[in-house]
Parts: C-alpha cells; sequence; structure tokens
C-alpha cells in the first residue's frame, strides 16, 4: 500500500479587509501546532460570507500544493506562490488531486474522519487576492479547483499529520468530472440525474444538478 500523503499545512484563517469595505478571510496562515477538527471546520477559522462559505458541506476547504508549478507558469514568481495558502485552503498536500479523489471518499485527518462533499466552485476573489485577471476563468478551465470536505468525526489535527483513505467513494465521480459537469459547463443530463438523488453530495450542488439535468 502506498504511504498515505501527510500535510504539508493546516491553515485557519481571520476576517479581514478584501476590497472596499467587503471583508474576507481568504487568506489563510500556516498553524504550528495541532487544532480541533469540528462539524464546522477547525476551530478559529473564519468566513466572512457565511452564506457562500463555511458550513457542514463546506468544513474544509483542500487544495492540491501539486498545481502551485502550474499557477507560477501562469504568474511567474508571485509571491502568495512560495507557500501554501494563496487560494484560501484550510489543508494543503502533495500526491492527491481531481482526478484521484472522489465524491464519498473519507479520510482519517490526524484523529477526524472526514468526507468529501464536492468540488470547489472559485469565485472573483481569487483575481483580487492575486491582483491578477483570468486566475477565477483558469481554474474553470484547467478543472484545479480544489475540493470541500464535512466532517464525520471530530479530532485532532496538525502539519505533517497523515490524510489516509480509509474508503472508496463513488469512483464515477472525481472531482474533476463533478466540477466539469456543475461548474464547467460539460453536458451530462444523465450524470445529473444522478447527481441530484446524490445524499453524499452538498445540497446546493444537487439541486444545481436537477437544473442541469432539465
Amino acid at each position: 500500500m502506498d504511504q498515505a500523503p501527510r500535510l504539508l499545512a493546516v491553515l485557519t484563517g481571520k476576517i479581514a479587509p478584501f476590497r472596499g469595505e467587503e471583508g474576507s478571510a481568504i487568506a489563510k496562515l500556516p498553524l504550528d501546532r495541532p487544532i480541533a477538527v469540528t462539524p464546522l471546520g477547525l476551530a478559529g477559522d473564519e468566513q466572512a460570507d457565511p452564506e457562500h462559505h463555511g458550513g457542514p458541506d463546506k468544513a474544509l476547504h483542500h487544495y492540491p500544493f501539486d498545481h502551485y508549478p502550474h499557477w507560477q507558469g501562469v504568474l511567474g514568481d508571485h509571491p502568495l506562490l512560495a507557500a501554501p495558502g494563496a487560494f484560501g485552503e484550510n489543508l494543503a498536500t502533495l500526491g492527491l488531486d481531481e482526478h484521484s479523489v472522489c465524491l464519498g471518499d473519507r479520510f482519517r485527518l490526524g484523529t477526524a474522519l472526514i468526507e468529501v462533499s464536492h468540488a470547489r466552485k472559485p469565485c472573483w476573489k481569487l483575481d483580487h487576492r492575486f491582483a491578477a485577471r483570468g486566475i477565477t476563468a483558469g481554474v474553470v478551465k484547467t478543472r484545479r479547483s480544489g475540493w470541500y470536505y464535512r466532517v464525520i468525526e471530530p479530532g485532532m489535527v496538525g502539519p505533517g499529520d497523515a490524510i489516509e483513505r480509509v474508503s472508496r467513494g463513488l469512483e464515477q465521480w472525481t472531482m474533476a468530472r463533478l466540477f466539469g459537469v456543475i461548474v464547467a459547463g460539460e453536458k451530462d443530463p444523465a450524470g445529473c440525474r444522478e447527481l441530484a438523488g446524490l445524499e453524499v453530495l452538498a445540497g446546493v450542488w444537487r439541486a444545481r444538478a436537477a437544473e442541469l439535468a432539465g
């Protein structure tokens, strides 16, 4: 069996001024100690827009550090790309990506148990954070989206801990395929009908799947 990936970073953020009077907690900072994993995410991690961020189905955001060389090719020596956290992620690893992670996969994260709930839909904040046009569009085009987890069993996690897949979800629904159908406009009415009935998929994405199924 392959060795489970280790966490390069575990990150949390506080709400801070972002654009005008609008705040954001997208600027996550790495922790140097273990932290509690709760049903709403890492203890102390904040979200400025609870309508679109946070909640049980978006408790943890995982973005592969594997993608950073791609973005360095796009943006050059951007300071945000020197270490994990550029995309507002809570978890950073090497060795997991949208083609290998599937809807419903369960991982042992430190002592917590987490489950993949949906892919991450990017928004305008990425362009603003990088002060560059086309980052959000580039995420959509390349499917380098990252994904979210819900917390099945709370626990503790720290940098360097393993993130070990303990059960496989729906192998036909990788994050890349799921993102392609729900966000990137790939036509798959039959797939959308299937997704609309999958309780493991976050509710807002089930509703979107039902719309796309027609």
